[in-house]
């Protein structure tokens, strides 16, 4: 009973106690009758607060906060719902222990109070599901790396399931994830292999655009002899620069670049043996 009614009652039960003893004991009675109805009838609902009436067995309003009366014995509060936001922790342990909660409120206090018997009870129930169906469908590294898509879809998914009790979710937010070490085991041989697989693939590639560039290599080199001739000059000159090192050149090698600039960067044996050592100065 709230403070105005309590008041109210207590207010006319004095009086009928101060009637039936200064004026009329016969006056007393249609007091305390008075003090009766109003105890049944007067009510006040918090801000928050939204009564579900049902007047002889059907629906005869939804009152919200401030004062307001109904009939006795014809008139039955059915619910009280609150509308406040409220949150429900939740968890599954199959096949990793998951932790989550969920932010919710009524939206709709007909249904909250008409559509379903326990509106609580039917959340929790519906989360765990959720959840449960959310780890089976997706992979454990998507639902450790990305927890904000793991979040927005298990919210939506319970916010469907709910929206026909009145029910509107606002979030929901995975707290934690806890892995069996067995499952630990195997998801780190697993991430292994996916690594090893995305080296060998990236490896794979880098020696097909190898390939292709030495192609396109050989097809200037090909149309454009002076430039095969710079080239080769260019190699026997990186590898005679060192100091202290041999290189052993077939003459016809040399022969069929300019012998004249290729003497003259590397050097020539005048012997003519088939392989000429090429020595750069100490």
């Amino acid at each position: 009973m709230n403070p105005i009614t309590l008041f109210l009652t207590a207010a006319f039960v004095l009086a009928g106690v101060a009637v039936g003893h200064w004026v009329n004991l016969f006056l007393a009675p249609i007091f305390f009758v008075i003090a009766a109805l109003v105890a049944l009838s007067v009510k006040v609902a918090n801000v928050w607060q939204k009564f579900v009436i049902l007047r002889v067995g059907k629906l005869q309003s939804v009152q919200g906060a401030g004062f307001f009366m109904i009939i006795p014995i014809l008139d039955n509060v059915v619910a009280i719902i609150d509308e406040r936001i409220q949150t429900t922790a939740f968890k599954d342990t199959v096949p990793v222990n998951v932790d989550a909660i969920i932010f919710w409120h009524v939206d709709d206090a007909k249904k909250a109070a008409l559509a379903i018997t326990d509106y609580r009870q039917a959340i929790d129930r519906v989360a765990q599901t959720s959840l449960r169906e959310m780890i089976g469908e997706s992979m454990l590294a998507t639902l450790l790396s990305d927890r904000r898509s793991a979040d927005a879809h298990l919210r939506d998914e319970i916010a469907t399931k709910t929206a026909d009790w009145g029910i509107s979710v606002g979030s929901v937010e995975i707290r934690d994830v806890a892995i069996p070490v067995a499952l630990q085991d195997a998801m780190s041989r697993q991430a292994q292999a996916e690594r090893e697989k995305q080296a060998r693939v990236i490896l794979g590639a880098a020696e097909a655009e190898i390939a292709a560039k030495f192609v396109e290599a050989a097809q200037v080199y090909e149309n454009h002899p002076a430039a095969l001739q710079l080239r080769a000059m260019n190699i026997i000159y990186e590898t005679t620069k060192e100091r202290g090192v041999t290189i052993l050149i077939p003459s016809s090698m040399v022969d069929s670049l300019n012998p004249t600039l290729t003497r003259a960067v590397a050097g020539h044996n005048p012997a003519g043996d088939a392989m000429s050592p090429l020595k750069t100065a100490a």
